[in-house]
């Protein structure tokens, strides 16, 4: 009976290799000895299998015998017991793949050829690297298959190839722990680099001198939440941050914007009647007076035009598109500073089958605290809240946690979680003096985990798009905490002439002006 499995399982196995040949020539890379002599130290010496899982998972074998044995070992050291022969063997009989190896004989034999597992790490490096070459040649076949499509989109092929090649280094080829000595000396460069900066920003500066000083600018590998209601001013403070990140005269940072909600155009429209004092209502008719002309050209597009921001309107953005994205900008542009517009319009990866919409919204949120670590920048991301705000009856309209909308996971992830609140906005008039409170906008920081929690007061003139600090308010320049500091450190980055305002129009090949900066498209 065990001759017959075995002439059966032979005939299963030949067709895959004769394939491959005549598709490419050869065969797919592997390295079977090394397979067999992993598997067989794990089972000899007690540890070993400690090391070879931070390495290697069942899929990079390439027999598939040795991953039902890698399997069985795996589900043995999941409920703690020891692996040996006779533990696997009948942990492979328990899952009814005894046979499908070869019987016992087998999982006997692997032991034969090994000595000591003093090379195990290597071997099973070597194996890795077998398996990350079998998928790049799978994955260049998907590639090619791809792009013979005529209705395939170039752009759509690029993200898909990056998010592919992404999925192998970030299941594979995780980052490794370090010693405590070698993270107290990164830790003490940093320390020293502050100390002799001497300004209390430590990280990309908002442009508030109030909100700095809580929370010293937004921290590198931080995910921050900024949630409001509808028509609270969301969207234009998220661009006052973006401006003020890519103008700010000492620590000028790049800036890309991810609007899912609004055009690139309408993006720059409110980011132009910030900077000009421009109402957007006429920016956006047209209506403009000569002198506002020439105001916005002056005060306007000629120092926008310098500033390091880069803005993509990709609508149902998903978080592969992101991700590769987002890379391409930090790499080729140093963007410091990420902000997405809303969290909400995101789509999910397409591999949640059957997951709902809260669900999704977690692994979004877990994915985009990914996203700052890996990229070490920080991720602003808006939010929508419940309308559970609007239905409390005890006047309290201040925004909670809890009413973070569709997911607590947003709330769990987030370093920081911030809301926006107008008294205005619910008919509040007037404050406790009795005094207007036009405009009044509370910053309200309900999670700081690296910080203290505290509520900012910033005043909206969204006529123009913009919110001021309450000490920006004596500067002259109408507010702007850059003014009179613009001659003297230029427009952009570091007076950098060669930045620009960088706009994608979504993703397509056939939105793109060939006339026009098509050098800068994104690839």
């Amino acid at each position: 009976m065990d001759l017959n499995l075995k002439k059966d399982r032979n005939v299963r196995r030949k067709p895959s290799i004769e394939v491959s040949s005549l598709v490419y020539g050869k065969v797919p890379p592997q390295a079977k000895e090394l397979e067999e002599a992993v598997l067989g130290a794990i089972m000899l010496e007690k540890g070993a299998f400690d090391i070879v899982v931070e390495i290697l998972k069942g899929e990079c074998f390439y027999v598939e015998a040795h991953q039902l044995i890698f399997s069985a070992m795996t589900r043995l050291a999941a409920k703690s017991m020891p692996v040996d022969i006779l533990t696997v063997t009948e942990e492979l009989r328990s899952m009814g793949s005894l046979e499908a190896i070869g019987g016992g004989y087998t999982v006997m034999k692997l032991t034969n050829a090994v000595v000591s597992s003093a090379n195990i790490e290597a071997h099973a490096r070597i194996i890795l690297q077998k398996f990350i070459q079998r998928e790049l040649i799978r994955i260049s076949g998907e590639i090619l298959t791809e792009s013979y499509e005529d209705t395939a989109d170039v752009f759509d092929l690029l993200d898909s190839a990056e998010s592919k090649l992404f999925e192998i280094t970030n299941n594979h080829l995780r980052k490794n722990y370090d010693s405590i000595d070698r993270v107290l000396v990164n830790t003490m460069k940093r320390i020293e680099d502050l100390r002799n900066k001497g300004d209390d920003i430590t990280g990309v500066p908002s442009g508030f001198p109030s909100l700095d000083k809580v929370t010293y600018g937004w921290q590198s590998t931080d995910l921050i939440i900024i949630a409001a209601r509808p028509s609270v001013g969301k969207t234009a403070f998220a661009l006052n941050l973006a401006r003020n990140a890519a103008l700010h005269p000492r620590f000028p940072k790049g800036a890309a914007v991810f609007s899912l909600e609004m055009s690139s155009g309408q993006i720059v429209q409110r980011i132009l009647s910030a900077e000009s004092e421009i109402k957007l209502e006429k920016i956006s008719r047209g209506k403009l007076e000569e002198y506002e002309m020439k105001k916005l050209m002056t005060h306007g597009i000629e120092r926008l035009a310098k500033a390091p921001i880069f803005i993509d309107d990709t609508p149902a953005l998903n978080i592969f598109e992101l991700r590769a994205k987002c890379r391409r900008l930090v790499h080729n542009h140093g963007v410091g500073v990420i902000i997405i517009d809303y969290l909400q319009l995101m789509s999910g990866s397409g591999d949640g089958r059957g997951s709902n919409r809260e669900q999704e919204i977690s692994k979004i949120s877990r994915d985009l605290k990914g996203l700052a670590k890996e990229l070490q920048v920080p991720v602003i991301a808006l939010s929508q809240l419940s309308r559970d705000v609007e239905k409390r009856k005890d006047g309290n309209k201040m925004p909670q946690l809890s009413d973070l909308r569709e997911s607590g996971a947003i709330e769990q992830d987030a370093d920081m979680v911030m809301f926006l609140y107008r008294p205005e906005y619910y008919e509040i008039n007037t404050n406790e003096m009795g005094e207007s409170n036009k405009g009044e906008t509370h910053v309200r920081i309900a999670k700081h985990r690296n910080g203290q929690l505290d509520t900012i007061k910033l005043r909206a003139v969204l006529e123009f798009q913009r919110f001021e600090d309450d000490g920006s308010l004596e500067n002259p320049g109408g507010g702007n905490p850059f003014a009179g500091m613009r001659q003297q450190h230029g427009g952009g980055a570091g007076g950098n002439d060669e930045a620009k305002l960088y706009i994608q129009k979504g993703s397509k090949m056939n939105d793109m002006d060939f006339d026009e900066g098509f050098e800068d498209a994104p690839f």
